[in-house]
């Protein structure tokens, strides 16, 4: 089993950041962060605390919804040049996987590109501190950063044991301003991450306990979160999932939902969440007949319980069934056609090509899939 370093959750625990770093013994630090939290002064609320502690800290505040390999680099230089001691994540999964990315990059030379695949990250980065204002990624607990290359439009992780974070801060009061579609796709995220690693081959009893812990707590409080986003507890309920989540993921992996999912952001810049979120029931549904206890189960979990005497075959569907509802409580696009991007059928092939060329992801699947099939699922979600 796997796990990240220590967490410290509740209300206001991000004002810890200063102390945590100081104690690692460094004494200049950079944010890595985004300009939403820039301009809702998140970004140097957490630096004052920084400062505070007698740490010299700057902040890098450009990272994109979904984060590139070219920012990262800007990152990694502005880090070289200020020869930080530290690194914080404040922000989505975003600015999380940059700011991870970035601690390594410290102490390994050259572009984050070089390093995007398995084990391929040969030193140890400096301390990093993860500070979540969303509840979808469960980004500071795992040990990838996913990154696009714009020269290609393909999405690609760094996976390492070195990115595992330090120290994470779970602040529920980091997320009350998050917008109700934010707080929804990432919602959405943190459940495919649950969902997956519970019906991935690599699932295990570890694993399960997160992943079950999430899904109930996701399919308890999302709405509530997302309908109500002043109500402290579903905020924190929230974080925990996707804590939960992350925690899953890091020891099962994910599967193929994932996987088809990666182009919508590589290609048409669509929000890594949402992506999840209209991709979700419809891998769950070709996905069922595979594993049916296993999604009757998570059905279960839900809210959706399996009758007595009824066949677990039945009772799988149910999972995509209140995966379908969840997005239409929601509000979230439930077509490709929604999203309003621009894709065709003339693009499926292409799509399908990059998501089969995930491979982790298609190799965890319960059912066994061909690029035929993706391009099968892509014309399902554009209907």
């Amino acid at each position: 089993m796997f796990m990240a370093g220590r967490v410290h959750f509740g209300p206001g625990v991000s004002s810890k950041a200063g102390e945590l770093v100081r104690g690692f013994g460094a004494e200049r630090a950079l944010i890595v962060t985004d300009p939403t939290m820039e301009r809702l002064g998140i970004a140097e609320r957490i630096a004052d605390h920084v400062r505070k502690a007698g740490v010299d800290v700057s902040i890098f505040s450009s990272v994109e919804p979904e984060p590139s390999v070219e920012t990262t680099d800007v990152a990694a230089d502005l880090a070289r040049e200020r020869k930080v001691q530290a690194v914080i994540g404040l922000g989505g999964g975003s600015s999380m996987d940059v700011a991870k990315a970035v601690s390594v990059l410290v102490t390994n030379e050259g572009s984050a590109a070089k390093y995007q695949g398995l084990g391929l990250v040969k030193n140890p980065g400096v301390p990093k501190i993860m500070i979540p204002t969303t509840a979808g990624t469960g980004s500071e607990v795992t040990f990838t950063a996913v990154l696009i290359r714009k020269s290609d439009g393909v999405k690609g992780g760094i996976n390492s044991d070195f990115l595992y974070p330090e120290m994470s801060l779970l602040d529920p009061e980091l997320t009350v301003s998050m917008p109700r579609h934010v707080t929804a796709s990432t919602g959405m995220d943190a459940l495919a991450h649950a969902l997956e690693a519970y019906t991935s081959l690599k699932a295990s009893p570890f694993s399960d306990m997160f992943a079950e812990e999430a899904i109930t707590r996701i399919g308890r409080w999302l709405r509530v979160a997302a309908f109500n986003g002043r109500n402290i507890e579903a905020r924190g309920e929230m974080m925990l999932a996707a804590l939960f989540g992350g925690v899953a993921l890091a020891n099962a992996g994910v599967t193929a939902c994932h996987a088809l999912a990666y182009p919508l952001g590589g290609m048409f810049g669509v929000a890594h969440g949402t992506a999840n979120a209209l991709l979700i029931p419809h891998v769950a549904r070709w996905n069922a007949p595979a594993s049916p206890e296993r999604f009757a189960d998570a059905a279960a979990l839900l809210g959706y319980p399996q009758e007595e005497g009824e066949p677990d075959h039945v009772a799988a569907l149910f999972c995509a069934e209140a995966l379908d509802d969840l997005v239409e409580d929601l509000g979230l696009p439930a077509t490709l056609d929604d999203l309003d991007v621009g894709i065709t059928e003339a693009h499926f092939d292409e799509m399908a090509e990059k998501a089969m060329g995930v491979a982790r992801p298609m190799e965890n699947n319960p059912r066994v899939m061909t690029k035929d099939d993706c391009v099968t699922i892509y014309r399902e979600a554009m209907e």
